[in-house]
């Protein structure tokens, strides 16, 4: 599996190729200043140690002073992070820090929005697989920071049995099945479902999770009555704020929402630097 650090020095060769041009032909190399990352909106921080670490790449001594902490609501204009050190590492690494400061944060205040609305409703918010290539990791710990919680983090760590997969194998029942037979005891065993009839199999089969895709409020109530607490119920689909709290009302347990992730904008930040001594 891919770390952090990865991603991080990735973005670094991406944007400094073989060097900074105009740093390098500006800036004497030892000369050292300040930087301030601050907020132009209201926001809920995420990545601030994603930042310090893009600088801590670039140069091991900066001195990096967080204001606030990961999961923190900040108005716009307030300083979120201070950087001292060489001003060739705080120059090169200004663009990709705020790159992922302004993602990451983007995505935590868009979810915090969601985990607001349901208020103390008994049902998770959870994310899905529609993230930015590479950046899975830090875009479902970006929803964790939000408040709502992480589905399966890819096709490796969770049984998901999709309207595709139904169909190759004959139905709801016979995929079950199969994947009983090959899977641990101790897998659960999700499976996608779109009316009544497919939930009935589904539990007969013996279902651990039941995902009822893009289902009415009506055939939510009647899938969650039948099912009685015989397994998790999950809700998925085309899943909006306005949709929470009649959806949370049914009696689902999990509702996964796409948009946690593929409908977050960036906030908007900026990085001021000073001169600590004149060059």
């Amino acid at each position: 599996m891919y770390s952090v650090l990865n991603i991080i020095e990735t973005a670094l060769r991406e944007d400094l190729g073989p060097g900074d041009i105009t740093t390098n032909n500006l800036v004497p190399l030892d000369t050292e200043g300040k930087g301030i990352i601050i907020a132009r909106e209201p926001l809920v921080i995420a990545g601030l140690d994603v930042a310090k670490q893009v600088f801590e790449s670039l140069d091991p001594k900066v001195i990096i002073k967080p204001a606030y902490k990961d999961g923190d609501s900040i108005e716009g204009g307030e300083v979120v992070l201070e950087i001292e050190g060489r001003l060739h590492a705080l120059l090169a690494g200004e663009r990709t820090g705020l790159n992922f400061l302004q993602h990451l944060s983007g995505i935590a205040t868009h979810v915090r929005s969601y985990a607001d609305m349901l208020g103390d409703k008994n049902v998770q918010i959870v994310d899905t697989r529609k993230t930015t290539p590479g950046w899975l990791i830090l875009e479902k710990y970006a929803v964790r920071v939000g408040g709502a919680y992480n589905h399966r983090m890819g096709l490796y760590d969770g049984v998901v049995i999709k309207a595709n997969h139904i169909a190759v194998c004959g139905g709801v029942k016979n995929s079950i099945e199969r994947i009983r037979n090959n899977v641990s005891h101790l897998v659960k065993i999700e499976v996608e479902v779109s009316d009544i009839d497919d939930v009935k199999e589904a539990i007969d089969a013996g279902a651990d999770v039941i995902m009822l895709d893009c289902m009415t409020i009506d055939q939510i109530k009647e899938a969650v009555a039948f099912v009685d607490g015989r397994a998790v119920i999950e809700v998925a689909g085309k899943i909006s704020k306005s949709d929470l709290i009649p959806l949370a009302d049914t009696g689902v347990d999990i509702i996964s929402i796409g948009a946690l992730t593929h409908q977050a904008t960036c906030v908007d930040m900026t990085m001021q630097i000073n001169l600590m001594f004149d060059v």
